[in-house]
């Protein structure tokens, strides 16, 4: 059995449940090639008695919606007649392919726990399909009164998931026992993922690994050790077979039902750093501000495309939404004009003005996805805080002032977060401090006078000494966010 990077919490929880001696009904939900079916593989093996993956929609899509529900029902039958139902029919609905399933279950005759995974569910629930009301059935009727029993379902389709199943109102509410939402990885678990492949990556360079292809382990297997970096991702992205060329048109077709419309919307999120309020997006994309694009934004949010925040110092009802994923960022940035086929674009521009530029704003986001490792080096890890941008737009007498990153804490301190990604350690000189010391002013002038504010200086191989370097009262390097959180 191949070695599984991190997930040791996700890990014992499962095998705890399995320990159990009573019906489990366990959801694993997360972004589309963070490692949900690795992870079950991974922990248990041989232990599942059966399982059963959707076909994905995007080889359905073109047959009529009762050709796709007859598809996943051919595929499910498949799947009972390979793990040992030789003589099973095919299925005329869902409900006849869970009794299927019980049938199935009840001859297997021993006292070892009866694992069952079905993965990708979202999937299965075809226009027409009535799969809700099946599972539902199956559950309610048989499944929860065998002791024996462990369900475990996963889906790419995290609205789906929290949506129909976690949050269901109708006879499957409160039926999930456990649920697991799987993160990317962190820099500290790629940086694992790197030394198990054998790959030799600087710290620096898997920060920029971690602008391209984000913590999700899927991508990180095309990465070659006899390549570099800059060779690895024009293999990855630019070559004319690159293998992740189609992957954001795939991803969001495998995801979404509605792909094109959520296109639209990250792409109207990728133009501005800071993001959008829902009023601003709205009116970017001539639409109606109200129903279906708060679903679709929050589709988005639980599918961990994008964050919502309200600015440090903004008002409260006026939330912004930024799209943090690293994928997205990346392909919107060089390839959404197809510059697909330049097989060496990235190496040829991997010191220019512009990709020093893309790798500045990349890493402000790397800092999101880290607040926990932040957190631990500022020796708060058990202080709850607000983390959020700050910006203000200059006018005729006053310039505009931006912050990176904002740490609201409740012990009345705030950090202004300076993200700073170089090659060398970071130099404050004379212009940059007055900066320093002028925001600084600004921002304690319009807070409580019992907080108090303070710089702190995210970059990648610290500060060099000189007459300013008090300026920051702490310095995260690159090591602190490499940190096991």
């Amino acid at each position: 059995m191949a070695m599984i990077i991190g997930r040791e919490k996700e890990r014992a929880e499962l095998l705890r449940l399995y320990e159990e001696k009573k019906p489990e009904f366990v959801a694993v939900f997360g972004r589309r090639r963070v490692g949900k079916t690795y992870l079950i593989d991974q922990t248990f093996g041989d232990k599942i008695v059966f399982r059963h993956a959707g076909l994905s929609p995007v080889e359905l899509q073109k047959l009529p919606a009762k050709r796709r529900v007859e598809q996943q029902l051919l595929a499910f039958q498949i799947s009972l007649i390979n793990q040992g139902y030789e003589d099973a029919p095919l299925p005329k609905d869902w409900m006849h392919a869970f009794l299927l399933l019980e049938k199935f279950l009840e001859k297997i005759d021993n006292d070892k726990r009866l694992l069952v995974f079905l993965d990708e569910l979202p999937w299965l629930d075809t226009d027409g399909s009535l799969f809700i009301a099946a599972l539902e059935f199956f559950w309610n009727s048989w499944a929860c009164h065998q002791d024996r029993l462990m369900l475990i379902v996963a889906g790419s389709a995290t609205s789906w998931m929290e949506n129909e199943l976690i949050h269901n109102k109708g006879g499957l509410y409160g039926r999930v026992t456990y649920q697991i939402r799987l993160k990317p990885f962190t820099l500290h678990e790629c940086e694992e993922y790197y030394q198990y492949r054998k790959i030799e990556m600087s710290r620096y360079d898997a920060t920029v690994c971690y602008t391209t292809l984000g913590g999700i382990p899927y991508y990180l297997n095309y990465l070659n050790p006899a390549l570099s970096l800059p060779q690895n991702i024009d293999k990855i992205f630019f070559a004319d077979t690159a293998p992740l060329k189609g992957e954001f048109d795939l991803l969001f077709s495998s995801i979404f039902t509605n792909p094109e419309r959520m296109k639209s919307i990250v792409t109207a999120l990728n133009q501005k750093s800071v993001g959008l309020t829902r009023m601003e997006l709205a009116a970017k994309l001539h639409l109606s501000s109200g129903g279906s694009l708060s679903k679709d934004l929050l589709s988005l949010l639980e599918s961990g495309f994008v964050m919502k925040y309200v600015p440090f110092l903004g008002n409260k009802r006026q939330e912004y939404y930024k799209l943090i994923d690293p994928f997205c960022l990346f392909w919107l940035r060089f390839l959404a004009d197809k510059r697909s086929g330049e097989g060496n674009f990235f190496a040829t521009h991997f010191d220019s003005p512009a990709f020093s530029a893309w790798r500045g704003l990349a890493f402000e986001n790397i800092c999101f996805y880290h607040i926990p490792q932040i957190k631990n080096t500022l020796s708060i890890g058990g202080v709850s805080l607000q983390a959020s941008p700050y910006f203000q737009k200059g006018d005729g007498k006053n310039q505009g002032l931006q912050i990176d990153l904002v740490l609201d804490r409740n012990d009345n301190v705030i950090n202004l977060c300076e993200a700073k990604f170089t090659s060398l350690p970071f130099e404050i000189d004379k212009d940059y401090h007055s900066s320093l010391v002028s925001r600084k002013e600004a921002i304690q002038a319009n807070v409580s006078p019992k907080k108090s504010v303070s710089n702190v200086l995210i970059t990648t191989f610290g500060l060099k000494k000189n007459i300013y370097s008090s300026d920051f009262t702490n310095v995260i390097t690159l090591d602190d966010l490499f940190s096991k959180s």
